[in-house]
């Protein structure tokens, strides 16, 4: 289904399908980047809908994708040790990296030990050098997964939050005040350079704020909305309930 802003919307039936879905898609970006480019940059998200993807990958996929030309990057990251419950990477170690032949190499953490501003400005260095960046221009993933807040946030990109406005950094250091922490995130010129933007959005639960965000009638605003690749495709998989109410 086409949506207005010429985003791509799929419904799957619930959220086993969502993840066959999501890994299936994550496969035919891979083999087309290793076709045309010679290797797939993607860059993961973080919670439970994304666990289920990966573990997915690790298991169906693990004989039959490149992995050694697969490079891993992660949107956004909670300020935590990588060992800590909370940590994105700590999710992706487990579901995929330990269990699929993931070369170590191919995989870039966000330094999360470090303090938050010295953390995003390592990983600004870290994308700059993989994707041999001239000054002034933007790395181009060939897939950024992300997902959708019951505020609109996508990322670590909240509502009134000064990331949102960030128009020159790669990745910053996000305050987000409600929650009482720093999170380090990809910035919008970042997501909107990206060949492909994959949301993953499950459970009744964030049905409200997907009809909000996709079907807009109160006027407001959220961060989801502002994710217009140029060029790109931006894809929607949602299962049943997460799309009640479209």
């Amino acid at each position: 289904m086409m949506l207005e802003n010429q985003a791509e919307l799929k419904i799957a039936a619930d959220a086993a399908a969502l993840a066959r879905e999501a890994a299936s898609e994550f496969a035919k970006c891979a083999e087309a980047a290793v076709a045309q480019r010679g290797r797939f940059s993607v860059a993961l998200s973080g919670g439970n809908t994304p666990r289920a993807v990966n573990e997915l990958l690790a298991e169906q996929y693990k004989n039959s994708l490149p992995w050694e030309k697969i490079f891993f990057f992660f949107g956004d990251e909670r300020h935590v040790p990588p060992t800590h419950p909370d940590s994105n990477y700590r999710m992706a170690n487990e579901s995929l990296f330990s269990r699929a032949p993931v070369p170590p190499e191919n995989v870039f953490r966000m330094q999360t030990e470090l303090a938050a501003d010295r953390a995003a400005q390592k990983y600004e260095d870290a994308l700059r050098q993989f994707f041999q960046l001239p000054a002034g221009s933007w790395p181009q993933f060939d897939l950024i997964f992300l997902g959708l807040g019951d505020d609109g946030h996508t990322a670590s990109l909240f509502p009134g939050t000064a990331a949102l406005n960030e128009s020159s950094r790669l990745v910053v250091a996000n305050p987000v005040e409600k929650l009482k922490t720093d999170r380090i995130t990809f910035t919008f010129p970042v997501l909107n350079h990206a060949r492909e933007v994959l949301f993953l959005v499950a459970g009744g639960g964030k049905a409200p704020i997907l009809r909000e965000v996709l079907r807009p009638s109160n006027g407001a605003t959220y961060p989801a909305q502002m994710v217009h690749p140029e060029g790109g495709r931006v894809l929607w998989l949602a299962d049943q309930e997460a799309a009640r109410l479209l």
